[in-house]
């Protein structure tokens, strides 16, 4: 789904970053997995098979926000515009 994506912001040592996971193709998805304290964003195809991964420590992350898709292809901040 084209427009899947998750922004990360996390803790940088008294600043903030921010990160933007976005599916780049259409039929791809973005998933966010949880394990032994780290946080995985994982864009993967169609089939399940991983393009990037993007590992964060959990304890860094001050926000973690998914923006799914709607049944038209557009986030649902786009929609309400």
């Amino acid at each position: 789904m084209k427009g899947d994506r998750v922004e990360i912001v996390i803790d940088a040592g008294g600043a903030t970053r921010t990160y933007e996971v976005v599916a780049t193709r259409a039929g791809r998805r973005v998933e966010v997995v949880t394990r032994r304290g780290v946080v995985e964003v994982i864009e993967v195809t169609r089939t399940g098979t991983p393009v990037r991964t993007a590992r964060f420590m959990a304890s860094r992350i001050l926000a973690l926000v998914e923006h799914p898709v709607n049944d038209r292809g557009e986030s649902r901040a786009e929609a309400e515009d």
